[in-house]
């Protein structure tokens, strides 16, 4: 069943099962928690498991303005908070990666983390790039220069990216807010054990992304999906959910011993 709560001063969908050691699951960017479903369900015979819908995604409300990374990992920690959740497991996919990698630099009372695509490191733009986004910002200060709201829009529903195109509204902003937030000079911070799990063609965030956070966590370990994609924890679901049960042995464990 789903509840809803105020997180972050947002109306906000969530559905809580089963108990013992606290879990959180948060979704990508565009999704919502039907993607993390498999996950739930696996893990609520065991575990105390949180599934939620980001402010702007599912039925959860929109933010009343544009939201960084950091306003993410506020919400994060209110919803946490509210909801007495200790030592948290967290699980997260792309854009939930972010959060949850925001949230255990600060806390380390995060148990540990699975984190698979993690979206957060900003990759190095080439010369094309650049200049098709110089091309944009010029073309963008004209238009908004000479107040040409209709050729504005048209210019910025065909420039970006299929997720830029998709944002309506305040979640546009929230996506450029997101987009350019890098999480890399955090990695080191990160005090938890933590699974990287990566589809070996994965598109949107490179396999060598993965390889750079595990050098850069202290204690990470990267696990890697043949010949699938950005959503290869969905793709191969059950071959995932062995996996988080080897990495969550000693939390089993103790979930017996209950």
């Amino acid at each position: 069943m789903t509840d809803f709560g105020i997180y972050g001063k947002v109306k906000t969908a969530y559905r809580h099962s089963g108990s013992g050691q606290d879990v959180v699951l948060l979704h990508g960017w565009g999704q919502n928690m039907q993607m993390m479903e498999k996950i739930e369900t696996h893990l609520n015979k065991s575990f105390s498991v949180y599934n939620l819908d980001f402010p702007g995604f599912g039925e959860s409300d929109l933010p009343l303005v544009g939201w960084s990374v950091e306003d993410y990992r506020i919400f994060l920690e209110d919803f946490i908070n509210q909801n007495e959740i200790k030592n948290p497991i967290l699980i997260g996919h792309s854009f939930g990666c972010r959060v949850a990698i925001r949230y255990a630099a600060k806390h380390h009372d995060v148990k540990k983390m699975i984190l698979t695509g993690a979206a957060g490191i900003k990759p190095e733009r080439t010369t094309s790039q650049k200049m098709k986004t110089l091309m944009y910002k010029t073309g963008k200060k004209f238009l908004q220069l000479t107040g040409n709201e209709k050729k504005l829009k048209e210019l910025q529903d065909k420039s970006g990216s299929e997720d830029y195109r998709n944002a309506q509204g305040v979640m546009r902003e929230t996506f450029v807010k997101v987009v350019n937030d890098d999480v890399r000079d955090l990695l080191k911070e990160i005090s938890c054990p933590v699974l990287l799990v990566w589809g070996e063609y994965d598109d949107a965030v490179p396999l060598a992304m993965g390889k750079l956070m595990e050098q850069e966590m202290p204690d990470a370990g990267l696990a890697i999906f043949e010949k699938d994609n950005h959503f290869a924890y969905w793709n191969q679901s059950d071959r995932f959910n062995r996996v988080i049960d080897i990495f969550l042995e000693e939390e089993y464990k103790n979930a017996d011993n209950r």
